[in-house]
């Protein structure tokens, strides 16, 4: 129906939400201590094993930035550090779709889709 809202789901609980994002997290920091190690294994360490383990975070956190009002190019900041923290808050962000509880961006507002009723409130 027109009136009814993106979900039938409820919104999701702390609990639930936090096993999700924990999730996220771990599904991307493990299989990338694992290249690390492939890479380590194969060429020694160096450089491109403390690199190439970036790989998959800096893919994974570019491509699902967007879902959470966060830019592309965030997923740089795995090089410098704060990467794992930004990809945290992604991760509990995307566990709580469709559901927002955080304001958009200002260059999201013109393409956002607003509900006027009340009964659907952050959807």
């Amino acid at each position: 129906m027109a009136g009814d809202p993106p979900s039938s789901r409820p919104p999701l609980g702390r609990g639930p939400r936090a096993l999700i994002a924990a999730l996220l997290v771990l599904g991307v920091t493990v299989p990338s201590f694992v290249i690390r190690e492939l890479i380590e294994a194969r060429m020694g360490s160096g450089p491109l094993a403390d690199l190439g383990w970036l790989a998959v975070p800096v893919a994974v956190t570019a491509w699902l930035a967007p879902r959470a009002s966060y830019r592309r190019r965030d997923a740089l900041l795995w090089l410098i550090g704060p990467g794992l923290y930004i990809f945290a808050v992604i991760a509990w962000r995307l566990a709580f779709l469709p559901y927002r509880d955080w304001t958009p961006r200002p260059d999201e507002t013109p393409h956002g889709r607003w509900l006027r009723d009340p009964r659907h409130a952050g959807t």
